[in-house]
């Protein structure tokens, strides 16, 4: 009986907090995130010095600024994923609402700081951009929601969660923010996939993305501007992406040296949005080959440990974490090699930024909380019983 109830995983009666989260925990996955902070301060140690030289700062202060965003990120990350799942819950629906009410509060009392969008509070030492929390408290609510729908005389979760999906985005596009709003869509979309839900709502949402897409492109020269500039025939070497692809091309394999780059002189976003190019241009094909591991051994092991879960909003919260996690990177990556239009999104744990640093170490703490080894067993494991 305590086998059927169990699982596989012995229960250590009396067995203290940190080594029983040690021993459930993916040591891969945070390692792979370990590795990923460490090149972002190793990559902010050449791109963020002439950003504090403009700004007539000491050469290494926004090094230090990034060092403790990027601490309070890992102890965010540790101290969530010793949650439980019920928990991971909780702390998904309080971080959803704060971070919903602080996109409402952003049209009074926001900022833009010169880009166009208002997407960000200015606190004066600092500044946090509520999307950023918003992802993963969404991504979290969504798979509740569903997860609960699954249950015999559960609440519609699929209907609740397409319409808190619609008052997202659509605070999202008024900033405007395309580049969140794809992702809100990209995480709803992966957690109503998995739950095994049918296609049609999928083709509806991919319906209404395409018709905003084109109202977006005809209503709005910042978001048409970026679209043709993606399409066009040849990039002008002035531009962000022409600086960007003419970094990464000079860097080759292993790159011009240390401190040898140019592109951090000539790009404002360098420590953020385009930092692959600094890492391409300086340390070449090999630190960027790197990066691309490590974001996929982070990918590949959760999604190895999702597939044997057993609670559905396990599975369902954590598919879903995982995913916007990486595709950001990969959309991240992907504008730096003009695969896709700008976006205007950092690279997690390896870009400049409070709010981007913070948000991606609670994003991975409640993906390593949900692909946690507990008690319960295994999918295969429950699947076997049941089919003797």
């Amino acid at each position: 009986m305590t086998e059927m109830v169990h699982g596989t995983l012995p229960i250590r009666a009396g067995e203290p907090v940190l080594p029983r989260w040690w021993r459930t925990i993916d040591k891969w996955s945070m390692g792979a995130v370990l590795a990923l902070f460490s090149i972002g301060l190793l990559l902010a140690l050449a791109a963020s010095v002439p950003l504090a030289a403009r700004n007539n700062l000491p050469s290494f202060h926004y090094v230090q600024r990034q060092l403790g965003f990027g601490l309070a990120g890992i102890l965010a990350m540790v101290g969530v994923s010793m949650l439980d799942p019920r928990q991971i819950r909780r702390l998904g629906t309080v971080l959803f609402l704060v971070a919903l009410i602080g996109l409402m509060l952003l049209p009074f009392f926001g900022t833009n700081y010169g880009k166009g969008a208002v997407r960000w509070f200015s606190l004066g030492i600092g500044s946090v951009q509520p999307s950023e929390f918003l992802k993963p408290g969404f991504v979290i609510v969504s798979a509740w929601l569903i997860a609960a729908a699954q249950d015999i005389g559960g609440p519609p979760g699929r209907a609740w969660s397409f319409g808190l999906l619609v008052i997202v985005t659509s605070l999202l596009v008024l900033q405007p923010d395309f580049g969140q709003t794809a992702l809100v869509l990209f995480g709803w979309g992966v957690v109503y996939f998995v739950s095994g839900a049918p296609m049609k709502l999928l083709m509806v949402v991919g319906s209404l993305i395409a018709a905003g897409a084109t109202v977006a492109y005809n209503s709005s020269d910042h978001f048409a501007g970026r679209i043709n500039g993606f399409l066009a025939a040849e990039i002008d070497p002035r531009t962000q992406i022409g600086y960007a692809t003419t970094a990464i091309q000079n860097g080759g394999f292993f790159g011009t040296g240390v401190g040898e780059g140019q592109v951090k002189w000539q790009l404002p976003d360098a420590h953020t949005d385009f930092i692959i190019a600094v890492a391409a241009e300086e340390y070449g094909l090999v630190l960027v080959s790197v990066i691309i591991l490590l974001y996929g051994t982070i990918l590949v092991r959760s999604l190895l440990r999702l597939m044997r879960e057993r609670d559905p909003f396990a599975r369902l919260g954590g598919a879903g974490l995982v995913c916007i996690f990486t595709v950001q990177a990969m959309v991240n990556m992907g504008v730096a090699v003009r695969l896709l239009p700008t976006k205007g999104m950092t690279l997690p744990f390896v870009s400049y930024g409070g709010s981007s640093v913070v948000a991606a170490g609670l994003t991975v703490g409640a993906l390593l909380a949900l692909t946690r080894i507990r008690p319960q067993g295994e999918l295969g494991d429950h699947l076997l019983r049941r089919g003797r």
